[in-house]
């Protein structure tokens, strides 16, 4: 993955396919709880958001799905790869989230994973899903766009 630094923050994973599978809402920073591997297959951009979700469960919020891959030099003490991580959200945070989630159709997932100022954090945003008509329609400015771009590239040469 890429090293973008930008303000002190330093980007290990994006979740790409999410814009496309997904209407996105309002986002949210959270700080995440790791375990020492995993803080530094993070370093090394060793991490994967495909799959990820966060779920609200007992007044805390918790990151399922996303894939720390193990560190090659840790010895016994290795992590699993796919455990829940807990997120750091404020009180008033995590109720506003729960009530919004409760919404039909809504959830919460995972668009970035970074380095701020040297602390994990994870990028959340309340999406809902999208229907397979919207998905053509995404592809379909997408094309044109592309198109539109590609015909005053040519007219400018």
């Amino acid at each position: 993955m890429s090293a973008n630094k930008t303000e002190g923050i330093k980007i290990i994973c994006q979740n790409k396919k999410a814009h496309f599978e997904y209407e996105l809402g309002e986002r949210f920073e959270a700080g995440l709880v790791l375990v020492g591997t995993e803080v530094k297959s993070l370093r090394m951009g060793k991490a994967n958001l495909l799959d990820a979700y966060a779920r609200i469960e007992h007044g805390q919020a918790w990151l399922s799905g996303a894939h720390i891959t193990p560190y090659n030099n840790a010895g016994y003490g290795n992590h699993d790869p796919q455990r829940r991580r807990k997120l750091l959200l404020h009180r008033q945070e995590i109720k506003r989230l729960l009530g919004k989630v409760q919404e039909k159709g809504r959830s919460l997932i995972p668009l970035r994973l970074y380095f701020k100022n040297g602390l994990a954090k994870v990028e959340l945003a309340l999406a809902r899903g999208k229907k397979l008509h919207d998905k053509r329609h995404t592809l379909k400015e997408a094309d044109s766009k592309r198109d539109m771009e590609r015909a005053i590239r040519e007219r400018n040469q």
